[in-house]
């Protein structure tokens, strides 16, 4: 078994694979003061939920966005299970062509979702992460990355929002049962979810009038499956789409 690990700003994603299969998943908080023991502790108590343990682990790959927690959570897998921890970054063979204006500036998460969208779905493709930022990836029709957008991620926009006002309280992310609300609450959980809905929907039409075509559109990430069902645009919805990325880009560098 392989275990993928995506470290992400607020949560770290863990999946295990045996082959193309994905075992189990499991999320842990990512706590950039937390040491390398209590991630391993984190992470055998993620597996023994599933009845594996580390002597199961033939390997393991990461995908960050938060450099202070990488190397620690390198050495938890390490001092854990003891096996050799692939890190996506220079060097790595990802058979990705990317085509932005920096390359090295393209997150880990948004090279391994596209690496996995142009294995798994037709081109050109659109792909949604939506996680503590919200991105859209563009991918052309001959698989070469182009760029995409970067926008505030729900759970940031709303955090904001409480903060900043006296009156507004915390809310879950939850469907409203229609866009007028008739109390704080439900006028709440339809401002931010469908305002989300709508972004996504515009930027989508927006990126296949620049592109001159229409798109595959793939969303991905925490709170993709709440949000896009609100979307009037066709999208498809893959949960595992950087647990499957990460298996993919460890395959071609073993």
């Amino acid at each position: 078994m392989v275990l993928a690990v995506d470290i992400g700003n607020t949560n770290i994603v863990l999946g295990g694979f045996e082959g193309d299969k994905i075992l189990f998943r499991e999320r842990v908080s990512t706590n950039t003061s937390s040491t390398d023991l209590e991630y391993a502790t984190a992470f055998k108590m993620a597996l023994n939920v599933h009845d594996y343990n580390s002597s199961m682990l033939d390997g393991a790959i990461i995908s960050s966005v938060v450099p202070s927690v990488t190397n620690t959570v390198k050495r938890a897998i390490e001092k854990y299970a003891g096996v050799n921890v692939m890190v996506v970054g220079p060097g790595i063979k990802t058979g990705l062509s990317i085509l932005i204006d920096n390359p090295a500036q393209l997150g880990s998460d948004l090279a391994v979702d596209a690496v996995a969208g142009i294995n798994e779905y037709p081109v050109p493709q659109i792909i949604i992460d939506m996680g503590t930022a919200t991105t859209l990836s563009v991918i052309d029709k001959n698989k070469n990355y182009l760029g995409g957008t970067i926008m505030t991620g729900m759970g940031v926009s709303t955090e904001a929002l409480t903060a900043r006002t006296s009156q507004l309280p915390k809310i879950a992310f939850e469907v409203p049962k229609k866009v007028i609300g008739t109390n704080t609450i439900d006028c709440m959980k339809s401002g931010i979810m469908y305002s989300n809905a709508c972004a996504i929907d515009g930027l989508v039409e927006r990126i296949e009038e620049e592109l001159g075509e229409k798109c595959t559109v793939i969303a991905t990430g925490g709170l993709a499956g709440v949000v896009t069902s609100l979307c009037k645009k066709k999208i498809i919805l893959d949960d595992d789409l950087l647990l499957k990325g990460l298996m993919i880009i460890y395959n071609k560098n073993v």
